[in-house]
């Protein structure tokens, strides 16, 4: 019998993100920090309706290791309150404001799907929309364009915001979510392309949850390698999530460890950017993912030298 022979590891990578003079990508994973300026999240933990609330998790995440700060001002579910335009502008630009100026380095992110709450963004310093609802406001990618964002081009099987899934299907093959993502992410880059956002500034976002089952979500979390043949850093928006919750059958308060299992795993198959509400440990997971995959070398190794 042969002494079978070492492969080398074939590993799936993406192109940079580029975003206030920062690079993030395969060897300087970012972790975005959600700051929910909203009193019904679903995760009671990140409810921060209390502007001083807000400032203080600002705070608490820059201090645990955030490059990115995603901070909105609406529920994504239909269960949560209405909140009109103008009252999503004065939940979030307030903070914005704040946080500019506290951290004029740190990248900024909106989690909108408004072109006229991106607009007022602008106007204090945000460097990416997160448009968690795949393009619903046809103006909205212009505007990110127009004030020098960069956009996440997100996934939601053609759901208008703040639609809770009920009997989704995609297809009979379990592959056929995979296609439609596929599709979608790579529509919206090219829309976002055309309306002059440079390719280093968007990210695709399967938005696992958000017009899928649990189903849906394992799958596309199993087959984010095949996100990177888009040509884009890919965003992970995975914390304490449904699919987590079902998965091990744990309500959001308890769903850490899930949603960090399922940080390593999209981080060892090619995901770059992580939302994240446990800023620090989802840091130090991404950080050792990149280290294990050899793009990122050990703070020190002493050991055996």
């Amino acid at each position: 019998m042969t002494t079978p022979q070492p492969q080398p590891i074939d590993l799936p990578r993406t192109p940079p993100l580029v975003l206030r003079d920062r690079t993030f990508d395969a060897s300087r994973p970012a972790v975005m920090a959600i700051i929910n300026r909203t009193r019904d999240s679903f995760f009671v933990g990140n409810r921060h309706a209390d502007l001083d609330s807000a400032k203080r998790a600002l705070d608490d995440a820059v201090d645990a290791g955030a490059d990115i700060v995603d901070v909105g001002g609406v529920r994504a579910g239909q269960q949560g309150e209405h909140v009109s335009a103008a009252e999503e502008v004065e939940r979030v630009a307030p903070f914005l404001e704040h946080a500019r100026g506290a951290y004029p380095d740190l990248v900024l992110s909106l989690d909108t799907w408004r072109s006229e709450v991106a607009r007022e963004g602008g106007r204090h310093g945000i460097d990416l929309v997160n448009d968690t609802w795949s393009g619903h406001d046809p103006e909205l990618v212009g505007v990110a364009a127009q004030i020098g964002a960069g956009v996440v081009c997100s996934h939601t099987g053609g759901l208008p915001p703040r639609t809770d899934p009920v009997r989704v299907t995609y297809g009979p093959d379990e592959l056929d979510v995979v296609r439609d993502v596929l599709r979608t992410l790579a529509a919206g880059a090219r829309e976002a392309l055309e309306a002059g956002i440079p390719a280093e500034r968007i990210l695709v976002d399967p938005t696992l949850d958000f017009g899928k089952t649990t189903a849906h979500s394992l799958v596309l979390l199993r087959h984010t390698a095949d996100l990177a043949q888009l040509g884009f850093p890919i965003l992970q928006a995975l914390s304490r999530k449904d699919f987590v919750g079902e998965s091990l059958g744990l309500e959001a308060d308890d769903r850490l460890e899930g949603t960090l299992a399922a940080t390593a795993v999209a981080a060892w198959l090619g995901a770059t950017v992580f939302r994240a509400h446990d800023v620090r440990a989802t840091r130090r997971v991404v950080d050792m993912v990149a280290t294990i995959r050899g793009d990122r070398p050990p703070v020190r190794a002493v050991r055996g030298v």
